[in-house]
């Protein structure tokens, strides 16, 4: 097990009508003016946005509101809250939504301390040094960035995808209310339980060997995730299978089942260039990558493949062939996800990918030909484009 530092200081709220309790909690952080960072009008329409409103008003705290975060958030809509929250003299950020609310309002709450491009974040030109607290009222169980350190954004100038990352951006603290999700469409609750897998298999396809306890934290999460997957699939209402889905994605992404060892991230590289590029659901896009990067990979420690396969997937080991072992619990899991109504090529999404394209999405996903992606092997943009064209 390698040395590591773990750290996830958001306090949890987790249950029914805990949205209730914002106004108390954003009191706690002894916020002056707060901005309320919000998406679409199902907040509006389902009573959310006026309930936390509501609350904040209970606590005499003053706020102003920003709408209009989309899937793969936009960094003109951050340089608006920026701006905003410049006017307004805000020192509170309180994000209500999914994913792509929760990293816009990262962005907003980094450049509003920064004098300069906050995209310079995201290019890693530098890091933040100070950042406004934010909290979050979560209705969507995915991206898990209610309790992580990571904001991704897209640039609409050459369609961009960029991640920064920072303590600093951590929510201070993240309401979870599993009824929030019951009105989510199908195909939204299952792109989210794919993401929330493959944050945990993201650092699980490691080659640490001496990891049994965080081995079996993230094969228990795989295991609850497919199972409550399914559920939701035929009862989309179920309070219990919500909130196993809800915390298993905070875990999946707050660091838990990556300690000790170093993950892998490759499909989350690829992935991002396809969101940005063609605007897809996150976790459909992982899915439909997943399986062309895991038969590119797995050679490289069939034993951890062949792990997976057996403790994860319920496949019968066969001591003789690890390798037929390790292709069965690939082939397994595209059959879960086909079974959960998610892709696995990119097809499936919708994309008919040309030779141009594949070029295009692997020059921008190596970084303009200056880095390589993966911990667990190393792919270079001839990789990138051989995945790609296998995953097409």
């Amino acid at each position: 097990m390698q040395q590591f530092q773990y750290y996830t200081p958001t306090k949890v709220v987790f249950g029914k009508d805990t949205e209730n309790q914002v106004g108390k909690l954003v009191k706690e952080q002894k916020a002056a003016k707060v901005l309320i960072h919000y998406g679409g009008g199902s907040v509006k329409r389902s009573g959310l946005l006026d309930r936390v409103e509501a609350s904040l008003q209970a606590e005499g705290i003053p706020y102003v509101t920003l709408g209009g975060a989309v899937p793969n958030p936009r960094l003109s809509k951050v340089y608006e809250g920026i701006a905003l929250g410049k006017q307004e003299g805000v020192d509170f950020i309180l994000a209500v939504g999914g994913g792509s609310a929760i990293d816009s309002a990262k962005g907003i709450a980094y450049g509003i301390c920064y004098e300069g491009d906050v995209w310079d974040f995201y290019l890693k030109k530098c890091l933040p040094q100070k950042s406004l607290p934010l909290g979050v009222v979560l209705t969507l169980a995915a991206t898990g960035s209610e309790m992580s350190d990571s904001s991704v954004i897209t640039k609409e100038e050459g369609w961009l995808k960029r991640s920064a990352k920072s303590d600093l951006g951590r929510p201070r603290f993240a309401i979870m209310n599993p009824e929030l999700t019951y009105t989510l469409p199908e195909y939204q609750t299952m792109s989210g339980c794919v993401d929330i897998m493959m944050h945990t298999m993201e650092r699980y396809f490691s080659h640490e060997r001496d990891t049994e306890l965080v081995d079996a934290m993230a094969e228990g999460l795989l295991r609850t995730m497919m199972h409550n997957a399914a559920i939701l699939l035929e009862d989309p209402r179920n309070y219990e299978a919500r909130s196993e889905v809800m915390w298993a994605g905070s875990l999946s992404h707050n660091g838990l089942t990556g300690c000790g060892r170093k993950g892998d991230w490759a499909c989350h590289q690829l992935e991002h260039e396809l969101g940005g590029m063609f605007d897809v659901a996150h976790g459909a896009g992982l899915s439909a990558v997943w399986g062309s990067w895991a038969r590119y990979v797995y050679e490289t420690d069939v034993e951890r493949f062949a792990q997976f396969a057996v403790r994860v997937m319920g496949v019968e080991e066969n001591p003789q062939d690890l390798k037929a072992t390790a292709l069965g619990g690939i082939q397994a899991l595209e059959e879960f996800f086909r079974s959960i109504h998610m892709p696995v090529s990119i097809s499936e999404l919708g994309v008919e990918l040309t030779e141009e394209q594949i070029r295009e999405l692997a020059y921008k996903c190596s970084f303009m030909d200056t880095r390589t992606i993966g911990g667990f092997q190393a792919l270079n943009r001839q990789d990138m484009e051989n995945i790609y064209r296998k995953a097409r």
